[in-house]
């Protein structure tokens, strides 16, 4: 079985709107409806979780779930305080025969439903496996005064996004122990390599953007228009 964690509890400041940010409209629907469509979608998924905040309950139920045509049942989950509690609170309600679990954040609704699966299927071989895509800008590291103090090659860096998919025991086994040392990790890659684990890596796409200031949904808003250009070409 495979269960998905839809991770959108932020409190979305950056954008200084009314509505948080994953519940913004993006070509009609909620930025986070677009996300969730695109799971509901995905024959690989059977388990849909959306972690977001507990007061956003009825939220949304009235206006994000009615949005996505009913594809598939949504678990809601109450978030933390930060990200990682917000997984972490998403794994907890996870049955006990989920064999693979995918997290990604509520506000990359351009991520395609081949890029889960190829995910999936990573997790499945290798026992973790998460998208991103190589470094194509020069990599300048800066001190506190803003001074270069070296440039780092970008062959080896990639740029993480999500979805990233894991078997369930070890992604359920990272958090457990970072909880234990008080680790808090900037993605859950992060939190399995520091056990030792290998994570294999796929190629994603540039425009799996994550939507966090107004800059970024500009950009989908074009993407969108794009988008719906080549369904009509098509």
């Amino acid at each position: 079985m495979v269960a998905a964690i839809i991770v959108a509890a932020g409190k979305g400041i950056r954008m200084q709107e009314p509505l948080r940010k994953q519940y913004l409209p993006l070509a009609g629907r909620p930025i986070l409806a677009h996300t969730l469509m695109v799971f509901g979608e995905c024959a690989l998924v059977d388990l849909i979780y959306l972690v977001v905040p507990r007061d956003d309950f009825n939220f949304c139920r009235e206006n994000v779930l009615t949005e996505i045509g009913g594809v598939r049942t949504v678990n809601l989950v109450a978030g933390g305080e930060r990200r990682q509690e917000s997984v972490y609170r998403g794994l907890q309600q996870i049955e006990a025969d989920c064999s693979i679990v995918i997290i990604h954040d509520g506000v990359r609704p351009f991520v395609q439903k081949d890029q889960i699966d190829a995910c999936v299927e990573g997790a499945g071989k290798f026992g973790a496996c998460i998208l991103g895509i190589p470094a194509y800008d020069t990599l300048k590291q800066v001190d506190k005064s803003g001074n270069i103090v070296a440039t780092t090659p970008r062959n080896t860096i990639w740029l993480a996004q999500t979805p990233q998919v894991f078997r369930y025991e070890l992604i359920k086994k990272a958090h457990d122990q970072a909880r234990l040392d008080g680790f808090l990790g900037t993605d859950d890659a992060s939190l399995v390599e520091r056990m030792g684990g290998p994570v294999k890596i796929v190629s994603g796409s540039r425009s799996n953007i994550k939507i966090t200031n107004k800059e970024d949904l500009d950009l989908a808003r074009a993407l969108m228009d794009k988008k719906w250009s080549d369904e009509v070409l098509e």
